[in-house]
C-alpha cells in the first residue's frame, strides 16, 4: 500500500480516533510529514523547531547523512537474520564500541535488544543470575519501561501503572533525592537504610537500579554525593548497581554517560533511545564477569540487535566522537540555563530550574511557597509553544516540568529560535 501525502490533518485525526486506542496519547495533535536535523514539518507544511527529539532519541538529529548512509548500505546486505541464528559484523563492532565508552574498569561485554524496557528486564535477569539473589530496589519517580518487570520498577502511578497489576514480586522502592521536594541526600539514604532494615535484607538484594537524572520523573539530577554513597553501600553488601542511562546517555548531560559526572562506576548500564538515531535498538553493557552469569541460551530475543539498527548505532558512535556532541551538549546547556534563570527571575510560575548539560527542566508551580504543581499551566505552555512553531515535552510525577531534548546537533540559530518561542509561551501563560 502506498502512503498518499494528500491527507489532511482532520482526516488523519479521524483515523486516529477510529482505529487507535485511547491508551496511547500524543503530546501534540500534529501529524508529521518529514524531519531533518532539528526541524519537523507537518502534513500541512507547517515547520516546527524540535525540542523533543522523539523523546530524547535524536541526539544526532533527524536523518543525519552518516546514519542514512550506514543504514542504506546495511539494507542492501541483510535486514534480519536473528543474532541467535547467525551473527553479523555490525552487532559485534557496536558491542566493541559500547564497551570502549562504558565508564567501567576492566573487561566488559555488551548485548543488544530492541527497547529500553527489554534492556532493563535483561539487566535485572543478569544481576539475579550473577548474585543468586531475588530482590531489586528502584526509586520513586523513576521510569524504567512498560513491560511487567520494568513497570514494577517504575516509580509513578499515573499514567503508567493504572490498573495493570499485579506487579512483579521482590521489587522495593525508596525515595529519590529530590531536594526541591524535600528529599536530600541524607534523608534519601536514611530511607534506603530503613528499607534494608525493615523490608528486605541486603543479602537478598541483587541490584539497585537508578537513573542518574530522573527522566520522566522530572529531570532531577541525583546529587553526585548521593551516587557515591549509593555505590559504597552497594559494594558493602555485594549488591550490583545498574545505571539506567536510557534517557541520559549519549552526551545528553555533557558527558557520554551521566554517571560519569560522579566518578561512580556501575556494574551494568542500560542504553536505548539515542543509541541508534531512531532505529529500535537497546543494550546492556557491563562487567564481563557479571554479563557472563547467565548460561548459554539464557539471553536473547528474535529482533535483538537488528543489523540495520546496529549499523545506525555505529554511525552514531562516529558522529558522537567526530562532532564532539558531549561538549556540544554542555554548551547548549549553558545557553538554556541562562535563559531559564532569566525567565525564573521574571515569572513566579517557575519554581525550580535544573540543568545538567542539555538536559534541562523547569518546574512550574502555582505558588512558590506551597510548591503546588502547575500542571494545567505546563500543558498550556506546550500548546502555545506549538502554535508558535515549537515541539517540546513535559515530565514529572505531577506533569509540571518543561524539559528540553533537542538534538545536540542543533544549530545555534535554531536553538535561539526555540528558546525565544518557549520564552514567549511562558510569558503568555504566566501573564
Amino acid at each position: 500500500m502506498t502512503v498518499h501525502h494528500s491527507s489532511t490533518e482532520a482526516e488523519l485525526a479521524e483515523l486516529r480516533s477510529r482505529y487507535v486506542p485511547r491508551g496511547i496519547t500524543s503530546a501534540h495533535p500534529v501529524t508529521v510529514d518529514r524531519a531533518k536535523g532539528s526541524e519537523l514539518w507537518d502534513v500541512s507544511g507547517k515547520r516546527y523547531v524540535d525540542f523533543a527529539g522523539g523523546i530524547g532519541v535524536m541526539n544526532v538529529g533527524h536523518a543525519h547523512p552518516r546514519v542514512m548512509k550506514a543504514v542504506q548500505e546495511q539494507l542492501e546486505r541483510a535486514t534480519h537474520t536473528s543474532f541467535q541464528v547467525v551473527h553479523y559484523e555490525s552487532y559485534l563492532r557496536l558491542a566493541e564500541r559500547l564497551c570502549e565508552v562504558a565508564p567501567i574498569d576492566g573487561a566488559k561485554k555488551a548485548i543488544f535488544f530492541s527497547t529500553g524496557a527489554e534492556a532493563i528486564e535483561n539487566a535485572v535477569k543478569i544481576a539475579r543470575a550473577a548474585t543468586r539473589r531475588p530482590a531489586v530496589i528502584s526509586f520513586r519517580g523513576g521510569f524504567h519501561g512498560r513491560t511487567l518487570l520494568a513497570l514494577s520498577l517504575t516509580g509513578s502511578v499515573q499514567p503508567y501503572k493504572q490498573d495493570f497489576g499485579p506487579y512483579a514480586a521482590e521489587i522495593y522502592q525508596t525515595p529519590f533525592p529530590y531536594a526541591y521536594r524535600g528529599w536530600t541526600t541524607e534523608t534519601a539514604l536514611a530511607d534506603l537504610n530503613n528499607l534494608l532494615e525493615s523490608a528486605v535484607s541486603p543479602d537478598r538484594v541483587a541490584a539497585i537500579v537508578i537513573e542518574p537524572v530522573l527522566g520522566e520523573g522530572g529531570f532531577v539530577p541525583a546529587p553526585l554525593d548521593f551516587l557515591r554513597k549509593l555505590r559504597e553501600l552497594t559494594e558493602r553488601h555485594g549488591i550490583l548497581l545498574i545505571a539506567d542511562e536510557i534517557q541520559t546517555g549519549f552526551g545528553r548531560t555533557g558527558k557520554f554517560f551521566a554517571i560519569e559526572h560522579s566518578g561512580v562506576q556501575p556494574d551494568l548500564i542500560t542504553v536505548a533511545k539515542s543509541l541508534a538515531a531512531g532505529f529500535p535498538l537497546s543494550g546492556v553493557v557491563g562487567r564481563a564477569q557479571v554479563m557472563d552469569a547467565p548460561g548459554p541460551g539464557g539471553l536473547g530475543g528474535t529482533y535483538g540487535g537488528n543489523p540495520v539498527a546496529c549499523a545506525a548505532g555505529l554511525a552514531v558512535m562516529d558522529i558522537m566522537r567526530d562532532e564532539k556532541l558531549s561538549e556540544r551538549a554542555a554548551r547548549i546547556g549553558s545557553v538554556v540555563e541562562e535563559r531559564m534563570q532569566s525567565w525564573a527571575a521574571e515569572h513566579s510560575l517557575i519554581g525550580d530550574v535544573r540543568v545538567m548539560g542539555a538536559m534541562a527542566g523547569m518546574e512550574l508551580v502555582r505558588d512558590r511557597k506551597t510548591k503546588e504543581p502547575a500542571d494545567k499551566e505546563t500543558a498550556k505552555v506546550l500548546a502555545v509553544g506549538r502554535e508558535k512553531g515549537l515541539i517540546i515535552l513535559r515530565a514529572g510525577t505531577h506533569h509540571n516540568v518543561v524539559r528540553t531534548l533537542m538534538p545536540l546537533t542543533i544549530p545555534d540559530e535554531q536553538l535561539e529560535e526555540g528558546l525565544d518561542i518557549l520564552g514567549a509561551a511562558l510569558g503568555e501563560v504566566a501573564g
